[in-house]
């Protein structure tokens, strides 16, 4: 039997090789490796760190720190998870929105945002070996999509001012908006046109790659792919790299054009425990108790948030690759990440989709790749930061923009009208709070999604029928066959479909068929069924449904809807 993904694992003797795996899921894939798996290690270590060391540096923008603070906290992540993680294709390190939630909570105070990195990675670590995984299903999915756009838009707009080039305007998310538009004419004229430029080649580079076909073509045009292909992966170093030297030309005829980054911290980080105390500009000494009173809710919102981020990336490139994953472990991984992470100056890290998906198409093979990227950031750090000086602010604001541009999904809001009306309201309750406080959206969301779910359990649906029924047999038995029984399922929500969807593609990848048995005959559990995952519509003629009230028998009825999409 397959071990569940949150949890219930059967006891094991402490001392077993098993346990020890388990532990340390490196034991498991170490003894096949291989020069082949080597050569694919390698050449995506270096692709997703070419990735890395840019959006490290302008992630550090969006949490207020020094840039060194971004790299400080992307190359522990790389070692720490090649011997604790169970997914090939994640990659930690710094994301937009962990950034964004840590200068929420630390306001850019470098010493406040290392121990916040400590006391998160405890938490999660914590919650590894406690198996406390499953509180995660609490957050549900229109809370997550409503925090995500949400914090785009706060990240997008809120490097509009790097762009501009213009100076002193308030973090607060309304303030900000307001000021930016008011300052407009203070803009500098060489960061606007740097910044815009950027953003052209950068949009024109995500275009390409989006058009590349994996079609057979002759070794010529094959070869062209593999180049626009590269280019365009790599776009963000590329496009930081040109704008450096562009300002570094003109700053060496003493043409100050464009706001850079200016000085930075050189060589490697010191290893050593994080501060428990801080002192204001003042001298005032500020005790550990007075920073933990400080960060409130954050220290709550932060952990989970960044353990949902990563463990949805890793189910969902695991389903994609077919692999499984352990989801305690995971937890475990990102918590002594964070943690040793602190020793080493980094704000809170978790799994980041972009670079993870340069992970996995440029056919990594073990976690292993997660020390290539690591040691080039760690090259960085040693060789290159007297070159970061010259890096223009309007060339991270536009790498930051486009990365967090495609977070901007309102589609889902058109699904969710379709499917289930009332996950809008946890969905645009967290949306409209998180421009207030980000950690006050995502405790407005679930507790809206709380409030949904207490009230159909005390107002459940009662159908009343008339006389015993009995549902039909299944007219087909496939010997590898899942029986969902949906007797007592009342309606579907968006959550469940994209469970569902899940769910089908595992089966689908072990040829292993699902049915339906006893589906209710109800508006909205049909309505989801339909709209929501219309790849559903081909198992409808395998469902046992239970006879309507008047004695009509809707397997007819199915069987017609289903020839809508999928014969039958």
């Amino acid at each position: 039997m397959e071990q569940p993904l949150l949890g219930g694992a059967p006891a094991r003797r402490c001392c077993s090789s098993g346990t020890l795996k388990a532990w340390l899921p490196i034991l498991s894939w170490l003894p096949r490796y291989n020069l082949k798996w080597l050569q694919m290690d390698v050449l995506a270590g270096v692709t997703v760190g070419l990735t890395t060391v840019p959006q490290a540096l302008a992630y550090a923008e969006v949490a207020g720190l020094p840039v060194q603070y971004g790299l400080y906290s992307a190359f522990m992540g790389g070692f720490i998870y090649t011997v604790l993680g169970t997914s090939k294709d994640v990659t930690l390190g710094p994301t937009a929105i962990m950034s964004l939630l840590c200068y929420s909570v630390v306001g850019g105070e470098p010493c406040r945002a290392v121990l916040l990195t400590l006391l998160c990675g405890l938490i999660q670590a914590t919650m590894a070996l406690l198996r406390l995984g499953f509180l995660l299903d609490f957050i549900s999915y229109p809370v997550i999509k409503g925090f995500t756009c949400a914090a785009a838009v706060t990240i997008g707009f809120g490097q509009v001012k790097n762009i501009l080039g213009i100076h002193g305007v308030p973090q607060q998310f309304f303030l900000e908006v307001y000021y930016t538009f008011y300052r407009i004419p203070e803009a500098r004229v060489g960061d606007v046109v740097l910044g815009l430029l950027c953003l052209a080649v950068l949009i024109m580079l995500t275009f390409m790659k989006m058009s590349l076909t994996s079609e057979d073509a002759p070794a010529c045009q094959r070869v062209a792919r593999n180049i626009v292909w590269g280019v365009a992966t790599m776009r963000n170093a590329l496009v930081v790299t040109a704008a450096s030297l562009v300002a570094f030309s003109w700053e060496a005829y003493g043409h100050h054009v464009f706001t850079i980054t200016g000085q930075t911290a050189k060589g490697l980080p010191p290893f050593r425990p994080p501060p428990t105390s801080d002192i204001t500009p003042n001298g005032t000494v500020v005790s550990f108790r007075e920073i933990v009173e400080g960060f409130g809710g954050g220290l709550a919102v932060i952990p989970f948030m960044g353990l949902l981020e990563s463990i949805a990336i890793a189910k969902a490139f695991a389903s994609q690759n077919d692999y499984r994953i352990n989801a305690n472990q995971e937890l475990l991984a990102i918590g002594v990440t964070n943690i040793m992470g602190s020793f080493v100056s980094a704000y809170p890290v978790t799994g980041s989709f972009g670079r993870t998906a340069v992970n996995s198409q440029t056919g990594v093979c073990s976690q292993a790749g997660g020390i290539i990227t690591s040691v080039i950031v760690l090259l960085s750090l040693a060789f290159l930061m007297p070159a970061f000086f010259y890096i223009p602010k309007a060339s991270l604001a536009a790498v930051i923009i486009c990365a967090v541009a495609p977070m901007v999904d309102f589609r889902v809001v058109v699904k969710m009208w379709r499917i289930h009306k009332l996950d809008l309201l946890p969905f645009f309750v967290t949306f409209l709070m998180s421009f207030w406080q980000v950690q006050y959206g995502i405790m407005g969301g679930v507790a809206m999604s709380g409030v949904l779910l207490l009230y159909n359990m005390a107002r459940p649906r009662i159908k009343v029928k008339d006389g015993e029924t009995k549902p039909h047999k299944c007219s087909l038995s496939p010997p590898r066959s899942v029986v969902l029984d949906c007797h007592h399922v009342s309606h579907i929500d968006y959550t469940v479909i994209s469970e569902l969807r899940d769910l089908l593609r595992q089966f689908k990848l072990r040829e292993v068929n699902l049915i339906f048995s006893r589906v209710q005959v109800c508006t909205s559990v049909f309505r989801g069924l339909f709209l929501g995952c219309p790849i559903l519509t081909d198992l409808l003629c395998k469902i046992s449904v239970p006879p309507y009230s008047t004695g009509k028998d809707f397997k007819g009825v199915l069987c017609n809807l289903a020839r809508i999409t999928a014969p039958c």
